[in-house]
């Protein structure tokens, strides 16, 4: 079978190229998509979870719902953003079932100290505030203050990303970091 063109190693393949591999069962294409994008996912929803095995599972259900859907997806160029979306829905879904069946209670924890005890509960409840506060924001607002501030893109990939222009992102971070930094002021 004769190649077109020099061969590029998997590394430095664009995501287009690994999504069709990884498309065709390339498995190693695959998990070069994942080793590039998990760690930014991760990030992201442990950000939105306060919770690393919460969103280790949350990233691992994006890149199996990835995997079965890659044949079929009609923009692979923006499969990052496509992921981001999935983390977020899912991360989302997992906030509003906490609301709705609360979790463990006291009696169900392991012995701890009860310094560490304090520290883990002031911890997680301030991180259930910042949840609490940036779910109340306009979703736009939310989108990009998530996007900016847990995925670390630059306004004109959220730009890009939300189909806006860079001007209005600018605003919309303006405005929501104004009722994040208010919302949060108890636990500066």
């Amino acid at each position: 079978m004769a190649e077109s063109g020099p061969q590029v190693p998997l590394q430095q393949a664009t995501d287009r190229t690994l999504a069709g591999r990884a498309a065709d069962g390339d498995v190693a294409a695959f998990e070069l998509l994942v080793r590039r994008h998990g760690p930014r996912m991760r990030a992201y929803a442990i950000r939105m979870l306060g919770s690393t095995d919460e969103s280790d599972d949350i990233v691992q259900e994006a890149f199996l719902t990835l995997w079965q859907k890659l044949p079929t997806l009609d923009n692979v160029d923006a499969i990052p953003s496509w992921l981001m979306r999935v983390v977020t829905r899912n991360c989302l879904d997992r906030i509003r079932s906490r609301h709705q069946h609360p979790g463990l209670n006291e009696d169900s924890l392991p012995p701890q100290s009860v310094a560490s005890t304090e520290t883990t509960a002031e911890t997680h409840s301030e991180q259930e505030a910042l949840s609490l506060t940036v779910m109340g924001l306009p979703e736009i607002q939310r989108r990009c203050w998530l996007l900016r501030e847990v995925a670390d893109y630059s306004y004109e990939d959220i730009a890009r990303e939300m189909d806006l222009p860079v001007s209005t992102v600018r605003g919309l971070l303006v405005r929501s970091r104004k009722t994040v930094i208010r919302e949060m002021e108890e636990w500066r």
